[in-house]
């Protein structure tokens, strides 16, 4: 249930509202917007009287949200939220890229591609140091190696960090990790996702392999739920009876999303297709539709990379990649300025 206050509401009668609804055992946050002042209500609202709120002098009005999820709906949140990395903005119209290897291979190779995509515009690295693979037998990835030359290339570089975590073991692991990741595998692992929730860190949280978007928000939701609403859902396509590309992208997702949560929207054409060749038509779609930002994989030798060299671009495509798309900001597909929200 949503409480939308008249603009600019007495003080003393919100704070006396508020304290009525806690005492009721309801958890009420409280979203002030640029118009707008908000309060969710989230547990057994049966007991709320709504006319009874309704009649109050500072309320406008009251509506119950049928969606499940109640912290990421963007019902209880009408502006974006903006996370903030290292000073490095995302959503409400601030876009960026992330770049960097499907794995951390060596100091040479993390500090050669961490330059190369900074100076073609990436605002993060990101990099793959505990690796989830189909088969036992595959690269696993580096582990701590890979985390401390991560930080290496960070030190060289300034560019915040991007890298996912497994399990909620490895969390001691990523305190000085700037975004954690949490993999398509791992999207409904909800006691790790209750553990993630429980940190101060934003969190990139991938869509899984044959999960629904209101799956996505949920396990977002578990995030927010546990107390850290700097969650950004990305986009990385999911399985169908297609075998052409690696996954199925689902453009539709961007602008659904949007529309349905205040959290930034990010793509991964990389791990959506799987082709190299695929990479740059699918982050331009994804740049008009309105994704606040791309995470791409770049290596500086994809035919002997340790893991998905055939999806990752060379750092001379990703330089003509990057060019494309911001090319392409100033004509992305805007939620509010069409009307829609």
């Amino acid at each position: 249930m949503i409480v939308i206050l008249k603009k600019n509401p007495n003080e003393r009668q919100l704070e006396n509202l508020i304290q009525w609804l806690k005492s009721l055992n309801l958890d009420v946050h409280l979203s002030s917007g640029v118009d707008t002042t908000i309060l969710g209500l989230i547990g057994d609202t049966s007991v709320v009287d709504i006319d009874l709120i309704r009649a109050l002098d500072i309320v406008s009005t009251v509506k119950r949200v049928r969606e499940p999820y109640k912290n990421a709906n963007r019902d209880f949140h009408p502006d974006d939220t903006v996370i903030d990395v290292g000073g490095i903005k995302i959503g409400g119209g601030h876009r960026v890229l992330m770049a960097g290897p499907c794995s951390v291979e060596s100091e040479e190779q993390i500090v050669a591609i961490a330059k190369r995509v900074k100076a073609a515009g990436a605002a993060l690295l990101r990099g793959g140091a505990f690796k989830p693979r189909s088969s036992p037998y595959a690269f696993q990835g580096l582990g701590k190696q890979g985390l401390a030359l991560l930080k290496i290339a960070r030190a060289e570089t300034g560019l915040p960090i991007v890298t996912e975590l497994m399990t909620s073991s490895q969390l001691p692991l990523f305190e000085d990790i700037d975004v954690i990741q949490i993999g398509a595998r791992n999207m409904q692992n909800f006691d790790l996702l209750k553990d993630v929730g429980m940190t101060d860190k934003p969190v990139l949280l991938k869509r899984g392999l044959a999960n629904t978007l209101e799956e996505l928000l949920m396990s977002a939701e578990y995030i927010m739920a546990n107390g850290n609403g700097k969650v950004m859902l990305c986009e990385r396509g999911f399985r169908t009876f297609e075998t052409a590309m690696r996954n199925t992208l689902d453009l539709a997702a961007v602008p659904y999303l949007k529309e349905k949560s205040h959290l930034p929207v990010i793509v991964d054409p990389s791990h959506a297709t799987g082709v190299a060749a695929l990479v740059k038509p699918v982050s331009l779609a994804a740049t008009v539709i309105g994704a606040d930002g791309l995470i791409v994989e770049v290596h500086n030798d994809p035919p002997k990379a340790l893991s998905d060299g055939k999806q990752s671009l060379t750092p001379d495509a990703f330089d003509d990649l990057a060019r494309s798309v911001k090319d392409l900001y100033p004509y992305a597909y805007d939620l509010r300025k069409e009307g829609v929200l």
